[in-house]
Protein backbone atom coordinates (compact mmCIF):
# COMPACT_ATOMS: atom_id res chain seq x y z
CA UNK A 1 0.00 0.00 0.00
CA UNK A 2 1.38 3.46 -0.90
CA UNK A 3 0.91 6.15 1.65
CA UNK A 4 0.59 9.84 2.29
CA UNK A 5 1.21 12.34 4.62
CA UNK A 6 -0.66 16.14 3.88
CA UNK A 7 -0.37 18.87 6.96
CA UNK A 8 -3.25 20.44 6.91
CA UNK A 9 -2.19 24.59 7.26
CA UNK A 10 -4.42 26.61 8.98
CA UNK A 11 -4.06 30.38 10.19
CA UNK A 12 -4.54 29.50 13.50
CA UNK A 13 -1.18 28.97 15.87
CA UNK A 14 -0.23 25.23 16.03
CA UNK A 15 0.35 24.21 19.44
CA UNK A 16 0.49 20.36 20.97
CA UNK A 17 -2.52 21.13 23.15
CA UNK A 18 -5.13 24.33 24.49
CA UNK A 19 -6.16 24.50 27.76
CA UNK A 20 -10.55 25.27 27.05
CA UNK A 21 -12.13 26.47 30.44
CA UNK A 22 -15.45 25.03 31.89
CA UNK A 23 -18.07 26.21 29.83
CA UNK A 24 -20.84 28.45 31.22
CA UNK A 25 -22.64 27.83 34.15
CA UNK A 26 -26.47 28.46 33.04
CA UNK A 27 -29.63 27.95 35.15
CA UNK A 28 -31.80 26.69 31.88
CA UNK A 29 -33.61 23.43 32.19
CA UNK A 30 -31.91 22.26 29.39
CA UNK A 31 -29.44 23.76 26.57
CA UNK A 32 -26.78 22.58 24.10
CA UNK A 33 -24.00 23.91 21.97
CA UNK A 34 -23.66 22.56 18.72
CA UNK A 35 -21.28 23.29 16.11
CA UNK A 36 -23.50 22.96 12.74
CA UNK A 37 -21.07 22.21 10.18
CA UNK A 38 -19.13 19.04 12.07
CA UNK A 39 -22.76 18.11 14.10
CA UNK A 40 -20.28 18.07 17.46
CA UNK A 41 -21.91 19.12 20.82
CA UNK A 42 -19.64 21.64 22.17
CA UNK A 43 -21.82 21.73 25.75
CA UNK A 44 -24.89 20.12 26.89
CA UNK A 45 -26.74 19.85 29.75
CA UNK A 46 -30.16 17.87 30.00
CA UNK A 47 -30.06 18.05 26.46
CA UNK A 48 -31.75 14.71 26.29
CA UNK A 49 -34.62 15.32 28.91
CA UNK A 50 -38.35 15.33 27.56
CA UNK A 51 -39.56 19.14 27.75
CA UNK A 52 -42.29 21.09 26.45
CA UNK A 53 -41.09 23.46 23.63
CA UNK A 54 -43.92 26.39 23.22
CA UNK A 55 -43.61 28.29 20.36
CA UNK A 56 -39.96 26.46 19.18
CA UNK A 57 -42.83 23.94 17.69
CA UNK A 58 -43.18 26.19 15.01
CA UNK A 59 -39.91 25.95 14.13
CA UNK A 60 -41.21 22.38 12.60
CA UNK A 61 -44.46 23.62 11.36
CA UNK A 62 -42.29 26.38 9.44
CA UNK A 63 -39.89 23.64 8.26
CA UNK A 64 -42.44 21.40 6.65
CA UNK A 65 -44.04 25.25 4.77
CA UNK A 66 -40.59 25.50 3.17
CA UNK A 67 -40.39 21.57 2.12
CA UNK A 68 -43.78 22.16 -0.22
CA UNK A 69 -42.13 25.53 -0.96
CA UNK A 70 -39.29 24.05 -1.92
CA UNK A 71 -40.84 20.89 -3.33
CA UNK A 72 -43.30 23.42 -5.73
CA UNK A 73 -46.49 22.04 -3.80
CA UNK A 74 -46.96 25.30 -2.63
CA UNK A 75 -46.20 29.30 -3.95
CA UNK A 76 -45.73 32.42 -1.55
CA UNK A 77 -48.30 33.80 -3.33
CA UNK A 78 -50.69 31.21 -3.03
CA UNK A 79 -53.80 32.56 -1.39
CA UNK A 80 -54.94 30.91 2.00
CA UNK A 81 -58.72 30.76 3.63
CA UNK A 82 -58.70 31.66 7.07
CA UNK A 83 -61.51 29.12 8.74
CA UNK A 84 -62.54 29.91 12.01
CA UNK A 85 -60.48 27.58 13.70
CA UNK A 86 -57.37 29.70 12.44
CA UNK A 87 -59.45 32.90 13.51
CA UNK A 88 -56.90 35.08 15.63
CA UNK A 89 -60.62 35.43 18.16
CA UNK A 90 -60.40 31.49 18.57
CA UNK A 91 -60.63 31.30 22.72
CA UNK A 92 -57.85 28.94 22.37
CA UNK A 93 -55.47 31.68 21.56
CA UNK A 94 -56.32 33.83 23.89
CA UNK A 95 -53.22 35.77 25.49
CA UNK A 96 -51.08 34.23 22.40
CA UNK A 97 -48.94 35.81 19.90
CA UNK A 98 -51.07 35.76 17.00
CA UNK A 99 -51.07 37.06 13.33
CA UNK A 100 -54.15 38.69 13.36
CA UNK A 101 -55.93 36.67 10.57
CA UNK A 102 -59.55 37.17 10.52
CA UNK A 103 -61.79 33.92 9.19
CA UNK A 104 -63.63 34.28 5.35
CA UNK A 105 -60.81 36.13 4.13
CA UNK A 106 -57.64 34.89 2.36
CA UNK A 107 -53.68 35.33 3.69
CA UNK A 108 -51.22 34.29 1.26
CA UNK A 109 -48.16 31.57 1.90
CA UNK A 110 -45.69 33.62 2.06
CA UNK A 111 -47.80 36.34 4.66
CA UNK A 112 -48.20 33.41 6.40
CA UNK A 113 -44.65 32.26 6.67
CA UNK A 114 -43.64 35.54 8.33
CA UNK A 115 -46.50 35.27 10.40
CA UNK A 116 -45.20 31.89 11.62
CA UNK A 117 -41.23 32.90 12.35
CA UNK A 118 -41.43 36.55 13.16
CA UNK A 119 -44.66 37.24 14.68
CA UNK A 120 -45.04 33.79 16.12
CA UNK A 121 -48.67 33.26 15.40
CA UNK A 122 -50.56 31.18 16.51
CA UNK A 123 -53.43 31.56 14.09
CA UNK A 124 -51.08 31.53 11.41
CA UNK A 125 -49.88 28.19 12.06
CA UNK A 126 -53.22 26.91 12.06
CA UNK A 127 -54.34 28.34 8.63
CA UNK A 128 -50.95 26.63 7.11
CA UNK A 129 -51.57 23.20 9.00
CA UNK A 130 -54.99 23.19 7.71
CA UNK A 131 -54.22 24.40 4.06
CA UNK A 132 -51.26 21.51 3.82
CA UNK A 133 -53.12 18.90 5.27
CA UNK A 134 -56.36 19.43 5.84
CA UNK A 135 -56.79 19.76 9.64
CA UNK A 136 -54.27 20.56 12.35
CA UNK A 137 -54.68 16.91 13.44
CA UNK A 138 -53.59 15.45 10.10
CA UNK A 139 -50.84 17.95 10.05
CA UNK A 140 -49.52 16.96 13.57
CA UNK A 141 -48.90 13.61 12.00
CA UNK A 142 -46.67 14.54 9.53
CA UNK A 143 -45.15 16.79 12.24
CA UNK A 144 -44.33 13.64 13.92
CA UNK A 145 -43.28 11.86 10.79
CA UNK A 146 -40.88 14.36 9.89
CA UNK A 147 -39.30 14.54 13.37
CA UNK A 148 -39.00 10.91 13.05
CA UNK A 149 -36.91 11.42 9.41
CA UNK A 150 -35.14 13.84 11.00
CA UNK A 151 -33.34 11.50 14.25
CA UNK A 152 -35.25 13.58 16.53
CA UNK A 153 -35.82 11.07 18.61
CA UNK A 154 -37.64 12.55 21.63
CA UNK A 155 -39.93 14.59 20.45
CA UNK A 156 -43.75 13.97 19.96
CA UNK A 157 -45.86 17.03 18.22
CA UNK A 158 -49.90 17.64 19.38
CA UNK A 159 -50.32 20.79 17.70
CA UNK A 160 -48.75 23.55 14.67
CA UNK A 161 -48.36 25.78 17.64
CA UNK A 162 -47.07 24.72 20.71
CA UNK A 163 -49.68 25.70 23.30
CA UNK A 164 -49.10 23.59 26.38
CA UNK A 165 -50.37 19.50 26.66
CA UNK A 166 -48.83 17.51 28.17
CA UNK A 167 -48.10 15.42 25.30
CA UNK A 168 -46.44 18.05 23.59
CA UNK A 169 -42.69 18.07 24.17
CA UNK A 170 -39.31 17.91 22.50
CA UNK A 171 -35.29 17.99 24.00
CA UNK A 172 -32.80 20.62 23.62
CA UNK A 173 -30.91 17.94 21.42
CA UNK A 174 -33.85 17.60 18.89
CA UNK A 175 -34.35 21.14 18.61
CA UNK A 176 -30.71 21.73 17.61
CA UNK A 177 -31.29 19.10 14.82
CA UNK A 178 -34.15 20.81 13.71
CA UNK A 179 -32.44 24.00 13.53
CA UNK A 180 -29.42 22.23 11.58
CA UNK A 181 -32.17 20.70 8.73
CA UNK A 182 -33.68 24.53 8.80
CA UNK A 183 -30.41 25.92 7.47
CA UNK A 184 -29.21 22.79 5.90
CA UNK A 185 -32.28 22.31 3.62
CA UNK A 186 -34.00 25.07 3.24
CA UNK A 187 -30.91 28.17 2.94
CA UNK A 188 -33.63 30.64 0.98
CA UNK A 189 -36.42 30.06 3.66
CA UNK A 190 -34.18 30.17 6.44
CA UNK A 191 -33.45 33.86 5.39
CA UNK A 192 -36.88 34.82 6.78
CA UNK A 193 -35.86 34.15 10.35
CA UNK A 194 -33.13 36.94 10.29
CA UNK A 195 -35.82 39.76 9.32
CA UNK A 196 -36.71 41.87 12.16
CA UNK A 197 -40.33 42.93 11.80
CA UNK A 198 -43.38 42.02 9.69
CA UNK A 199 -46.37 44.41 8.92
CA UNK A 200 -49.69 42.73 8.10
CA UNK A 201 -53.06 44.30 8.14
CA UNK A 202 -51.34 47.80 9.52
CA UNK A 203 -50.04 46.13 12.51
CA UNK A 204 -46.17 45.87 12.98
CA UNK A 205 -44.53 43.00 15.15
CA UNK A 206 -41.04 42.38 15.37
CA UNK A 207 -38.83 39.53 16.02
CA UNK A 208 -38.57 38.33 19.44
CA UNK A 209 -35.12 36.61 18.96
CA UNK A 210 -33.74 39.98 20.37
CA UNK A 211 -29.66 38.84 19.46
CA UNK A 212 -30.78 39.77 15.87
CA UNK A 213 -30.49 43.47 16.80
CA UNK A 214 -27.44 42.98 18.99
CA UNK A 215 -24.72 40.82 17.17
CA UNK A 216 -24.65 41.05 13.79
CA UNK A 217 -23.88 37.28 13.59
CA UNK A 218 -26.83 35.88 14.79
CA UNK A 219 -29.40 35.31 11.42
CA UNK A 220 -31.98 32.63 13.59
CA UNK A 221 -34.31 30.94 14.90
CA UNK A 222 -36.90 31.20 17.16
CA UNK A 223 -38.02 31.88 20.76
CA UNK A 224 -41.25 30.43 22.84
CA UNK A 225 -42.61 31.08 26.28
CA UNK A 226 -45.46 29.37 28.08
CA UNK A 227 -46.20 29.36 32.00
CA UNK A 228 -45.53 25.79 31.58
CA UNK A 229 -42.35 25.75 29.26
CA UNK A 230 -40.41 28.73 30.56
CA UNK A 231 -38.33 30.97 28.08
CA UNK A 232 -36.58 29.09 25.50
CA UNK A 233 -34.27 30.35 22.98
CA UNK A 234 -32.96 28.43 19.74
CA UNK A 235 -30.23 30.81 18.03
CA UNK A 236 -27.65 30.23 15.45
CA UNK A 237 -24.93 32.66 14.38
CA UNK A 238 -21.99 32.75 11.81
CA UNK A 239 -18.26 34.06 12.42
CA UNK A 240 -15.36 33.56 10.29
CA UNK A 241 -17.00 30.32 8.47
CA UNK A 242 -17.99 28.87 11.59
CA UNK A 243 -21.67 28.34 12.32
CA UNK A 244 -22.65 27.05 15.97
CA UNK A 245 -26.68 26.83 17.02
CA UNK A 246 -27.56 27.12 20.26
CA UNK A 247 -30.70 26.15 22.41
CA UNK A 248 -31.87 27.14 26.04
CA UNK A 249 -34.88 25.77 26.94
CA UNK A 250 -36.79 26.50 30.40
CA UNK A 251 -35.01 29.59 30.86
CA UNK A 252 -36.33 32.15 33.45
CA UNK A 253 -36.97 35.29 31.67
CA UNK A 254 -37.14 36.93 27.95
CA UNK A 255 -33.27 38.46 29.45
CA UNK A 256 -32.27 35.50 30.91
CA UNK A 257 -32.58 33.40 28.08
CA UNK A 258 -30.59 36.08 25.56
CA UNK A 259 -27.73 36.23 27.89
CA UNK A 260 -27.64 32.61 28.11
CA UNK A 261 -27.61 31.96 24.49
CA UNK A 262 -25.08 34.57 24.32
CA UNK A 263 -22.97 33.06 26.80
CA UNK A 264 -22.90 29.85 25.18
CA UNK A 265 -22.39 31.25 21.26
CA UNK A 266 -19.56 33.88 22.80
CA UNK A 267 -18.07 30.18 24.35
CA UNK A 268 -17.60 28.16 21.01
CA UNK A 269 -16.40 31.15 19.06
CA UNK A 270 -13.99 31.55 21.73
CA UNK A 271 -12.74 28.19 22.08
CA UNK A 272 -13.30 26.48 19.06
CA UNK A 273 -12.68 26.43 15.87
CA UNK A 274 -14.29 24.28 12.38
CA UNK A 275 -11.72 22.96 10.24
CA UNK A 276 -12.20 20.92 7.36
CA UNK A 277 -9.41 17.99 6.92
CA UNK A 278 -10.39 16.99 3.28
CA UNK A 279 -12.66 19.16 0.50
CA UNK A 280 -14.93 17.59 -1.81
CA UNK A 281 -13.62 16.79 -5.03
CA UNK A 282 -10.22 18.23 -4.27
CA UNK A 283 -7.32 15.31 -5.05
CA UNK A 284 -5.77 14.57 -2.05
CA UNK A 285 -2.99 12.43 -4.08
CA UNK A 286 -1.94 10.75 -6.87
CA UNK A 287 -0.97 7.16 -7.72
CA UNK A 288 0.08 5.35 -10.28
CA UNK A 289 -3.15 3.54 -12.73
CA UNK A 290 -2.09 -0.05 -14.28
CA UNK A 291 -3.61 -0.49 -17.89
CA UNK A 292 -5.59 3.07 -18.50
CA UNK A 293 -5.19 5.39 -20.76
CA UNK A 294 -3.84 7.78 -18.11
CA UNK A 295 -0.58 6.97 -16.09
CA UNK A 296 -1.98 8.30 -13.18
CA UNK A 297 -5.31 8.49 -10.73
CA UNK A 298 -6.06 11.34 -8.29
CA UNK A 299 -7.84 10.32 -5.40
CA UNK A 300 -10.18 12.19 -2.97
CA UNK A 301 -13.77 12.44 -1.53
CA UNK A 302 -17.16 13.25 -2.76
CA UNK A 303 -18.39 15.02 0.20
CA UNK A 304 -16.67 17.52 2.27
CA UNK A 305 -16.26 16.54 6.16
CA UNK A 306 -15.85 19.36 8.98
CA UNK A 307 -14.83 19.19 12.51
CA UNK A 308 -14.45 21.00 15.62
CA UNK A 309 -10.64 21.42 17.06
CA UNK A 310 -9.96 23.90 20.63
CA UNK A 311 -8.38 27.00 19.09
CA UNK A 312 -4.62 26.73 19.15
CA UNK A 313 -4.88 22.91 19.70
CA UNK A 314 -2.59 20.68 17.15
CA UNK A 315 -3.30 20.86 13.29
CA UNK A 316 -5.11 17.95 11.73
CA UNK A 317 -2.96 15.80 9.26
CA UNK A 318 -4.35 13.84 6.63
CA UNK A 319 -2.95 10.37 5.28
CA UNK A 320 -3.93 8.87 2.58
CA UNK A 321 -3.31 5.68 1.26
CA UNK A 322 -3.54 3.11 -2.06
CA UNK A 323 -5.08 -0.05 -2.46
CA UNK A 324 -2.22 -0.79 -5.03
CA UNK A 325 -2.27 -1.36 -7.36
CA UNK A 326 -4.90 0.58 -9.56
CA UNK A 327 -5.86 -1.08 -12.67
CA UNK A 328 -8.63 0.76 -14.53
CA UNK A 329 -11.71 0.65 -15.77
CA UNK A 330 -12.69 2.84 -12.90
CA UNK A 331 -15.70 4.72 -12.74
CA UNK A 332 -15.88 8.41 -10.60
CA UNK A 333 -16.39 7.21 -6.89
CA UNK A 334 -14.76 3.71 -6.90
CA UNK A 335 -12.86 2.82 -3.65
CA UNK A 336 -9.00 2.92 -3.95
CA UNK A 337 -7.75 3.43 -0.74
CA UNK A 338 -8.81 5.00 2.78
CA UNK A 339 -8.31 8.50 3.76
CA UNK A 340 -7.30 8.96 7.72
CA UNK A 341 -7.93 12.04 9.74
CA UNK A 342 -5.06 12.35 12.57
CA UNK A 343 -4.93 15.18 15.40
CA UNK A 344 -1.57 15.19 17.43
CA UNK A 345 -1.44 11.37 15.76
CA UNK A 346 -4.61 9.94 16.67
CA UNK A 347 -7.21 9.09 14.34
CA UNK A 348 -9.95 10.69 14.85
CA UNK A 349 -11.65 9.87 11.50
CA UNK A 350 -11.86 7.35 8.49
CA UNK A 351 -13.40 7.40 5.05
CA UNK A 352 -12.96 6.21 2.10
CA UNK A 353 -10.50 7.34 -0.63
CA UNK A 354 -12.41 7.69 -4.24
CA UNK A 355 -10.99 7.92 -7.95
CA UNK A 356 -12.59 11.52 -8.64
CA UNK A 357 -12.75 10.93 -12.48
CA UNK A 358 -13.65 8.51 -14.41
CA UNK A 359 -10.51 5.92 -16.03
CA UNK A 360 -11.39 3.89 -18.89
CA UNK A 361 -8.97 1.16 -20.29
CA UNK A 362 -6.09 1.48 -22.24
CA UNK A 363 -5.87 -0.30 -25.49
CA UNK A 364 -4.81 -4.00 -25.85
CA UNK A 365 -1.06 -3.54 -26.04
CA UNK A 366 -0.62 -1.30 -23.37
CA UNK A 367 -2.46 -3.39 -20.69
CA UNK A 368 -0.63 -6.25 -21.71
CA UNK A 369 2.29 -4.37 -21.33
CA UNK A 370 1.16 -3.35 -18.06
CA UNK A 371 -0.07 -6.35 -17.17
CA UNK A 372 3.21 -8.37 -18.25
CA UNK A 373 4.91 -5.30 -15.77
CA UNK A 374 3.21 -6.47 -12.30
CA UNK A 375 3.68 -9.92 -13.00
CA UNK A 376 7.38 -9.34 -13.50
CA UNK A 377 7.13 -6.89 -10.32
CA UNK A 378 5.47 -9.43 -8.05
CA UNK A 379 7.99 -12.09 -8.79
CA UNK A 380 10.38 -9.74 -6.57
CA UNK A 381 8.00 -8.74 -3.90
Amino acid sequence: MLRFVILMMFSTSVLASSVVPAPPSIAADGYLLMDFHSGEVLVEHNADDVLPPASLTKMMTAYILAEEIDAGRLSLSDEVPVSRTAWSQNPTFRGSSLMWIEPGKTVTVGELEKGIVISSGNDATVAIAEHIAGSEEAFAGMMNRYAEILGMTATHYVNSHGLPNSAHVTSARDLATLAAAIIRDHPERYKVYKQLSFTYNDITQYNRNHLLRDDPSVDGLKTGYTSVAGYGLVASAERDGMRLISVVMGSNSTRSRKAETRSLLNYGFRFYETVQPVVANVALASTRLWKGLDDAVAGGVLESSAMTIPRGSAQPEVVVTFNEPIEAPLSRGDVIGEVEVRVAGEAVGRESLVALADAPEAGFFKRLWDALTLWFTGLFK
